[in-house]
């Protein structure tokens, strides 16, 4: 086994300051979301994920993939976001097993309304603090780590969970 290449220390700050910024970001940005809005960060992801859809609807598997959720994790969400009129859910027609995640008219308001203070906020707590410069160079960073992660080659070395193995 090769010896670990620990972080130097301009690499540690780096990272203990990434991961500290991440968890207070997401921390900040979803109190405001639940008080302005009443939506938690995971039902505004579906609510948009399903805006940005031209007819509002998702396959569940299309919508657990983008959200990073195995689909009984979202499954189980999603009966509370109907609960609360927000989506529906409906057979899929070329597939029994499958079903179509659907914004309601509830659904559409609660994102449209959520929407303008959530990128004020995103603003406010991120964007705006820093120079254009910065904010593409976060671009071109996360987008690198990204396309990293979402490389097939990598996910088929990547360990697999006990339970999706």
């Amino acid at each position: 086994m090769d010896a670990p290449r620990w972080l130097d220390a301009r690499e540690d700050r780096a990272w203990r300051g990434y991961r500290r910024m991440r968890r207070l970001l997401d921390l900040e940005l979803a109190r405001e979301l639940t008080h302005d809005a009443g939506l938690s960060e995971p039902d505004y992801d579906v609510l948009s994920d399903l805006s940005e859809t031209p007819p509002g609807r998702l396959r569940l598997s299309e919508l657990a993939n983008r959200m990073l959720w195995s689909r009984s994790r979202l499954s189980h969400h999603l009966s509370r976001m109907q609960q609360r009129g927000l989506v529906t859910r409906e057979e899929c027609a070329d597939d029994a097993r499958g079903s179509i995640v659907v914004l309601t008219p509830a659904g559409r308001q609660a994102i449209e309304s959520a929407a303008p203070g959530h990128v004020a906020a995103v603003r406010r707590h991120l964007i705006d603090l820093l120079t254009p410069a910065e904010v593409d160079a976060l671009g071109a960073l996360t987008h690198r780590v990204v396309d990293h992660l979402a490389d097939p080659s990598l996910r088929a070395t990547r360990p697999q969970p006990a339970a999706e193995a």
